[in-house]
C-alpha cells in the first residue's frame, strides 16, 4: 500500500472513510436557538459572575479527536497485515518455482529460501503440486512432486559459488510447461544481471506465454562483489561492485593462507555509484603474503578475491655486464628492463660493482627472479650456486650481447655458437628479422605478435633434436628468439637478443612488456606449458585443492569439480569452481568473476508479471493496537466532555472520594488497554509459537561458538536424514537454555559437554530434572570416546566425563547400563548393535530395565520399560557425525572411519528420535505373534 508492507484482509470496508466529512458536519450542527421571552426580574442575576461555564458549540478539536477514533476504527474493521505474506493469486493449477541460486543470491538465502518455504505452504493449503526449478542446472528433470517432498529438496538446494547461465534452462521449462498444460509460475530473483539477462527475460516471456507468472525482487540488500585485484607499485586495489544506487559504505578484509587478517580497506559509494576502489597502503612484504580478500558481512563467494603467486610483486634483481650503465644510464640495459618490470615487480638493481657480486647479493637475499643482462663468464663456485638457487625454484632469465656471445656458458637452456648473427655479416640477412607466431605451448601463447619489431643481431643455438621444444618464439626464418627449459622446480629462459635497443627494437614495444610478464607469472611454480623437453610440451592440468561454496567458505572439492590446465584464467565455471588448484605450495587461483566482468541491475519490466518483494519480518495484525488505541481516545473524550460540561466538578462536590475511585479505575484502563511495546511475553510467545508448529530438536547453548555451531548443524543433518527416510518432517533444530527457556515442547533435547565449562545454575539444573521426570529425553554427549585412557575405568577419567559428573550430582538420575541387545532402542527403526558417531569406541547408556528372570522373557525378542529412559550418555560425538557443511558435504572426520560409520551414525540417530517419540510401542509390536498365538490357543 503506498509502497508501504501494509494490507487489509476487508479492504472493502475502507469505503467507511467517506463517511467522517458527514460525521463532522453532525457534530458541529448546532441545535435550534431557544426563543426569548423577557422577564424584568432576571436583571438582578446579571451581577453575579456565574462559577461555571458551558461552552455553546462543541471545541474544533474534539470533534477531530472524536474522527480519528472512528477512523481508527473503520481502519481495523478493514483488518490492516503489517508485512503481510506475499502469496500467489488464488488458482488450483500447479505451482512452479523457479529460484535464482547463483552467487548473488547467497547474500540473502534464507530471505528466498523463506520466500520459497511461504510458497509452499500455500500450495500446500490448496492442495496444489509442486516444480522446483534451480536455474543452475539446466540438465534437470522438472517433475511435480507434493509439498513434503518440495520443502525437502528445497532444503538441499545451495547457492552455487559461480554465475549461473538461466538462458539454459528454459529448454527444460518450456518442455515441462508443455507437458503440464496450465501452470502458475514464481520466480524468485536475485535481481542481477551478470550477463545475458535481456536474452533470458526475452526467451522467459516467449516460454510461458498468458500463464500467470510472479516475479519475486527488491526488498533486500544489493549484492556485492570483488574484481581486478591488482598489487600496484605503491598500494593494493580491488574493484567493489554494486547493482543499486544510494549512499553506501563498508570494508574490505585482506587475509593470508592461514585465515589471519593483514589489513582492511574502506570503500564508500557515492549515490550513483555502481564500482568504487579499495585501496591496501601495505609494505609490499605484507601485500604478498594476502591470498584472499573479502567483503566484511558478505556471504557470497562473488565477495571474495583469491589471490595467488600471480599477484604477488615478485622482487626482481637485475645485473648488467655492460659498461654503458654508468656512462650513458638512459640507453642502458636496466633502464628498459626497470621500465617494463615496474607495473608489476619491484625491481632490484645490483650495488656498483662486479656483476659475480652482484649475483652474490641477490642469491644471499634470496630472491625468487634474477635476470643477467649481457653477463659473460661466471665463476665456477658462483654457478654452483646458481644452479642450486634454480632447482629449488629460481627463475633465471638471461639476455643476449656481445659478453655472452662469447663465452662458455651452461647456465642457459640451450647450447650456443660462438660469436653471433648480425645484418651484413657472416651469417647475414639480407634484412631485419620479423618475430614468427609464438608458440602455442609456451608461455607466450596469446600475446599479439608485433609487426614493426624487427631483429638485426642474436645469438644462435646449435641446432639439436629438442630445440624446437625448447623455443618459446621465434623468427620469421625458424631461429628462435626466446628459449627456455625447467631444471629442478626452477627454470631457465634465454632471450637472444640484448635488452638495449643495439640488437632489435624489442625492449621499445609492448610485446616485450608483456613476454616478461608472462616469464615473472612463471616464478615460484613448478611447471609451465611449454617449458621445455619434448615430455613437458602438453599443458599441466591442476587438481582441485580448496573449493569455495556459494557462501564464500572453502571445503574439499565436490565430485563434479574438473582439473584445469596451469594456464587457465577465466572466471568459474561448473566444471571449475572457485577456489584453489594445483599443489599447496604454489595453487593456482580461479575466482567467481573475471576482471573484466561487471553486474547490473536486472531488467524485468517487460515481463507481464506481478511483482512482488522479499520481506524479512513476519506479519503482524494491526487490530488489537488500533482499537485499543481508539478506545483510549473514547475515553478520553469522555472525561473531556465532563470536564467542559461541569459535570465531573459537580461529581467532585458531591462525592469527592467516589470520583476520584472512578477516575483511577479510568486511568488505570487507559494503561492497561494503551498498546504498549512487547518484551519478554512476545519473545516467549515466539518462542512457543516456533517450537510448536513442528516437531524439532533441541540442543543446550554451551556459549563455546565452535561447539554450538557443530551440535546445530548436526542436528540439522539429522532432521534432513529423518525427512528422507522416515515419515518425519521436523523442524529446524532450536538451541535451548535449561535456565530461561521452557523446555515442554521438546521430545529430545542435545547436550554436548564442554570440558572445563561452569556447571550450570541450580535453576537450570531443576528444570531438566523436571523435563526428564515429565516424559522428555537428554542425551548427554561428552565427545571424548577417543581421549580415554587405556583400562577398564579408563572412560570415566577423561575431562568429559569429570564435568558431566557435576552436573549429573544435582540430578535425580536413575540406575544405568550399556545398551543391552535386547533394548527396544536397537530396533525402534532399524536394526543395530551399536550407537557410533565421529568415534565407535564409547559405549551409550540408559536407564537400566528390571530383569526377567523366566525362560520367556529371557527369549523376547526387544525388552522394554514402561517409559522411555529420560537419561541417554555416549561419548561417542553423534553430533559431530551427523554434521553438514552449507554444501551437502560432511564437515568433520571420523575415527576411525570405517566405510559405512557414518550411516550407522544417523541410522543410530533414528533409533533415538523414534524411541524418543513412540515409546516402548515396539516391544509390544515385535511380541504380536506371540500374542495372536496365544489368542488362538
Amino acid at each position: 500500500m503506498m509502497g508501504l508492507p501494509l494490507a487489509f484482509t476487508e479492504p472493502l470496508l475502507l469505503i467507511g472513510l467517506i463517511s467522517l466529512p458527514v460525521l463532522w458536519w453532525l457534530l458541529r450542527v448546532m441545535p435550534p436557538r431557544p426563543r426569548r421571552i423577557e422577564f424584568p426580574p432576571t436583571r438582578l442575576l446579571f451581577d453575579i459572575a456565574p462559577r461555571e461555564e458551558t461552552p455553546s458549540r462543541t471545541p474544533w478539536w474534539l470533534t477531530a479527536l472524536r474522527l480519528l477514533a472512528a477512523a481508527l476504527v473503520i481502519f481495523a474493521a478493514a483488518g490492516p497485515i503489517w508485512n503481510p505474506q506475499t502469496g500467489l493469486a488464488a488458482s488450483k493449477a500447479p505451482l512452479m518455482i523457479m529460484l535464482d541460486d547463483g552467487w548473488s543470491a547467497a547474500s540473502n538465502w534464507d530471505t528466498r529460501i523463506r520466500a520459497a518455504d511461504e510458497l509452499i505452504a500455500n500450495a500446500d493449503n490448496d492442495r496444489r503440486a509442486i516444480a522446483l526449478v534451480p536455474l543452475s542446472e539446466p540438465n534437470r528433470d522438472i517433475t511435480l512432486m507434493p509439498a513434503g517432498a518440495a520443502r525437502v529438496a528445497l532444503r538441499q538446494i545451495v547457492p552455487k559459488p559461480y554465475s549461473i547461465e538461466r538462458v539454459e534452462t528454459l529448454t527444460a521449462v518450456d518442455r515441462f510447461l508443455k507437458a503440464t498444460g496450465d501452470c502458475e509460475i514464481a520466480w524468485l530473483s536475485d535481481g542481477v544481471d551478470t550477463g545475458r539477462g535481456e536474452e533470458f527475460v526475452a526467451g522467459l516471456a516467449k516460454t510461458i506465454g498468458d500463464r500467470s507468472l510472479t516475479v519475486f525482487e527488491g526488498g533486500t540488500s544489493s549484492p556485492l562483489a570483488l574484481v581486478a585485484a591488482e598489487n600496484a607499485a605503491a598500494k593494493m586495489t580491488v574493484k567493489v561492485l554494486r547493482t543499486d544506487g544510494g549512499i553506501a559504505a563498508g570494508t574490505v578484509r585482506a587475509l593470508d593462507q592461514k585465515a589471519s587478517p593483514i589489513g582492511e580497506a574502506r570503500f564508500t559509494f557515492g549515490p550513483q555509484d555502481k564500482e568504487v576502489e579499495a585501496a591496501f597502503d601495505l609494505p609490499v612484504e605484507l601485500r604478498n603474503d594476502i591470498s584472499r580478500l573479502e567483503i566484511s558481512g558478505e556471504r557470497s563467494a562473488g565477495a571474495v578475491q583469491l589471490l595467488d603467486k600471480r599477484w604477488r610483486r615478485r622482487a626482481i634483481g637485475i645485473v648488467s655486464g655492460a659498461s654503458s650503465e654508468t656512462a650513458q644510464p638512459l640507453l642502458a640495459p636496466t633502464f628498459y628492463l626497470t621500465r617494463a618490470l615496474a607495473p608489476f615487480a619491484d625491481v632490484r638493481l645490483a650495488d656498483k660493482g662486479s656483476p659475480q657480486q652482484g649475483i652474490t647479493q641477490f642469491l644471499d637475499q634470496k630472491l625468487p627472479m634474477i635476470i643477467l643482462a649481457d653477463v659473460g663468464t661466471i665463476a665456477p663456485e658462483l654457478r654452483e650456486r646458481l644452479n642450486a638457487w634454480i632447482a629449488q625454484g629460481g627463475v633465471l632469465v638471461r639476455f643476449a650481447g656481445p659478453r655472452l656471445a662469447q663465452a662458455e656458458d651452461d647456465l642457459v637452456p640451450v647450447k650456443l655458437r660462438k660469436g653471433g648473427r648480425t645484418l651484413g655479416g657472416s651469417l647475414t640477412w639480407e634484412k631485419p628479422q620479423h618475430l614468427a607466431a609464438f608458440a602455442a605451448d609456451g608461455p607466450f601463447t596469446g600475446v599479439v605478435v608485433p609487426k614493426d619489431v624487427t631483429v638485426s643481431r642474436q645469438v644462435l643455438a646449435e641446432p639439436d633434436a629438442v630445440l624446437a621444444t625448447k623455443s618459446w618464439a621465434s623468427l620469421e626464418d625458424g631461429t628462435p628468439l626466446v628459449t627456455g627449459e625447467h631444471r629442478g622446480k626452477g627454470i631457465v629462459s634465454l632471450f637472444h637478443v640484448s635488452a638495449d635497443m643495439r640488437w632489435s627494437d624489442l625492449p621499445m614495444s609492448g610485446t616485450f612488456v608483456e613476454m616478461l610478464r608472462r616469464v615473472v607469472d612463471m616464478s615460484g611454480y613448478t611447471a609451465k606449458p611449454g617449458a621445455g623437453v619434448a615430455a613437458e610440451a602438453t599443458a599441466e592440468t591442476l587438481a582441485p585443492l580448496h573449493l569455495l561454496d556459494g557462501f564464500g567458505a572453502f571445503g574439499p572439492p565436490p565430485a563434479t569439480a574438473k582439473p584445469l590446465t596451469a594456464d587457465y584464467r577465466d572466471r568459474a565455471t561448473p566444471d571449475h569452481p572457485p577456489g584453489f588448484y594445483g599443489p599447496a605450495e604454489g595453487p593456482l587461483a580461479v575466482n567467481t568473476l573475471a576482471a573484466a566482468d561487471r553486474i547490473a541491475a536486472l531488467n524485468t519490466s517487460s515481463l507481464r508479471a506481478r511483482h512482488a518483494t522479499y520481506t524479512n519480518a513476519e506479519p503482524r495484525d494491526l487490530r488489537g493496537w488500533l482499537l485499543s488505541t481508539a478506545l483510549a481516545l473514547f475515553l478520553v473524550d469522555a472525561i473531556i466532555v465532563a470536564l467542559l460540561g461541569g459535570g465531573l466538578a459537580a461529581l467532585l462536590r458531591r462525592r469527592a472520594a467516589p470520583a476520584m475511585i472512578l477516575l483511577g479505575v479510568m486511568l488505570a484502563g487507559i494503561a492497561v488497554l494503551s498498546p504498549t511495546p512487547l518484551r519478554a511475553d512476545s519473545a516467549s510467545d515466539d518462542f512457543a509459537m516456533k517450537s510448536t508448529s513442528q516437531t524439532r530438536l533441541a540442543y543446550v547453548v554451551t556459549g563455546n561458538a565452535d561447539v554450538d555451531s557443530i551440535v546445530k548443524a548436526g542436528l540439522s543433518g539429522l532432521t534432513l536424514f529423518l525427512a528422507q527416510r522416515t515419515a518425519l518432517e521436523a523442524g529446524d533444530p532450536v538451541g535451548v537454555d535449561p535456565a530461561r527457556d521452557e523446555l515442554a515442547f521438546f521430545p529430545l533435547i542435545y547436550w554436548p559437554i564442554v570440558p572445563g565449562a561452569p556447571k550450570p545454575p541450580q535453576d537450570a539444573i531443576n528444570k531438566i530434572d523436571a523435563y526428564m521426570k515429565q516424559g522428555g529425553t537428554v542425551i548427554f554427549d561428552t565427545r571424548d570416546a577417543v581421549e580415554a585412557p587405556p583400562g577398564e575405568n579408563g572412560a570415566s577419567q577423561t575431562p568429559g566425563m569429570q564435568s558431566l559428573r557435576e552436573i549429573l550430582s544435582s540430578l535425580d538420575v536413575p540406575e544405568l547400563e550399556p545398551v543391552p541387545r535386547e533394548h527396544v532402542l536397537t530396533k525402534t527403526f532399524y536394526l543395530l548393535r551399536d550407537f557410533p558417531g565421529r568415534f565407535n569406541s564409547g559405549q551409550t547408556w540408559v536407564e537400566a530395565l528390571p530383569r526377567e528372570d523366566d525362560d520367556e522373557s529371557a527369549q523376547r525378542p526387544a525388552r522394554g520399560g514402561d517409559g522411555v529412559s529420560p537419561i541417554i550418555i555416549t561419548s561417542n560425538d553423534l553430533a559431530g557425525a551427523w554434521a553438514l557443511r552449507p554444501d551437502g558435504q560432511p564437515m568433520l572426520p571420523l575415527t576411525p572411519g570405517e566405510p559405512r560409520q557414518r550411516e550407522f551414525a544417523y541410522r543410530a540417530g533414528v533409533n533415538i528420535v523414534m524411541y524418543t517419540l513412540t515409546g516402548n510401542y515396539k516391544a509390544d509390536q515385535v511380541h504380536a505373534p506371540a500374542l495372536i498365538e496365544r489368542l488362538g490357543q
